[in-house]
């Protein structure tokens, strides 16, 4: 699937959204990719998993992954689906005193060959925090994977992060917004609200 391809789906998903958006990392971006709208329809969610689960298939051989972990709650449907075209068992972390956990019995078997399975990356930093509660709970994370990665490459997770397509879009500290966003209010679509 190209780059295009990608965009267009989010596109006809009403989930490539321009404005002004505070993002989870807490930078703020005239784009929004809201994940969320695109995994909606089971059938183009499917589409876009499958399309990542060959990438991270060619890359790193099948059967390579013993568990898909992602972190909730932005991860759970991409890792869930990308889990499912892997022929792999799917977990999620949750965050408890802001700290990612596993809970609801959750249990990473010591060693087990470890997917990390994100939804969208910008900054990494959710990633590389799902990845430290894998590792203490004995998993070995062998790749990161997200449907787009905002970085386009930039961000380094210390393990291979295999991303659909890269996508990448201007991000911003609150004290150094342009005129265009400094004039219109915040939204923050995503699954952490404003605080």
């Amino acid at each position: 699937m190209t780059h295009d391809e990608v965009l267009q789906h989010f596109r006809d998903a009403g989930a490539l959204l321009d404005g002004h958006f505070l993002l989870s990392s807490g930078l703020h971006s005239p784009v929004f990719l809201q994940c969320a709208r695109v995994m909606m329809d089971p059938a183009r969610g499917a589409l876009l998993c499958r399309a990542l689960a060959d990438k991270i298939t060619a890359r790193l051989g099948a059967g390579a992954i013993d568990l898909v972990v992602s972190p909730a709650m932005g991860g759970v449907v991409v890792g869930y689906e990308v889990a499912r075209q892997l022929g792999a068992p799917s977990i999620f972390t949750e965050r408890v005193d802001n700290v990612f956990t596993l809970r609801r019995g959750f249990e990473i078997p010591d060693g087990a060959r470890v997917l990390m399975a994100e939804d969208i990356v910008t900054t990494g930093k959710s990633s590389l925090e799902c990845i430290d509660c894998i590792s203490a709970f004995g998993g070995r994370v062998v790749a990161a994977s997200c449907l787009i990665d905002r970085s386009d490459g930039a961000v380094d997770l210390g393990v291979p992060l295999i991303s659909l397509t890269g996508y990448k879009v201007p991000a911003y500290a609150e004290n150094d917004l342009p005129p265009s966003l400094a004039a219109t209010p915040a939204v923050k679509p995503g699954s952490r609200g404003l605080k």
